[in-house]
């Protein structure tokens, strides 16, 4: 017998500091700035942690990437175990920001150990100003930019040890997102 395919459709919430700190922190220039360099220039400092394990190091990366099409089907999910990981738009840039938790547990009833529990997927949109940092372990579907597709700041943590978990989604199983600007 075949199986049925299961279509599932994920919402897509605006991007808040208090939505998304299970997974991580919001970066954007908010808050408490202090005036440097002469009066010239308006630092808002500490926006974020980057967290790493002893064996590794703090990396600093541009990604130039495309932006996809809507509606998106999601295929993946991925987590980095050893350390956080942010993302920073170069431009005003829309991204979308998709989560899941892991199972509770550790273990699910049908068996699934060290995977996502995509019965707690969501998904943000930023404000195009806004970037974010994934705590260890969190599981996060690759970029997904919107609009033009631009260049991103990148910063995570390098060297040695397997870090980067990666869990594509089921066959018969489909999770889709829309969304227009």
């Amino acid at each position: 017998m075949e199986k049925q395919l299961s279509v599932n459709s994920v919402n897509v919430e605006p991007l808040t500091s208090e939505a998304f700190e299970p997974f991580g922190d919001v970066i954007e220039a908010k808050g408490n700035a202090v005036t440097i360099n002469q009066g010239r220039c308006q630092k808002f400092p500490h926006l974020t942690k980057i967290q790493t394990d002893d064996d590794g190091y703090v990396g600093i990366h541009i990604y130039h990437t495309s932006a996809v099409a809507m509606p998106f089907t999601l295929d993946l999910l991925e987590r980095h175990p050893l350390g956080s990981q942010s993302f920073m738009p170069l431009e005003k840039q829309p991204f979308l920001v998709v989560v899941a938790e892991d199972f509770s547990e550790g273990v699910s009833e049908e068996g699934d150990g060290d995977r996502p529990d995509l019965t707690t997927l969501r998904c943000f949109i930023t404000n195009g100003e806004q970037g974010v940092t994934y705590h260890p372990g969190v599981w996060h579907h690759p970029l997904l930019s919107v609009g033009q597709g631009r260049s991103f700041m990148v910063v995570d943590r390098n060297g040695s040890g397997h870090n980067c978990d990666e869990v594509p989604f089921a066959k018969d199983v489909v999770y889709t997102v829309e969304v227009s600007l």
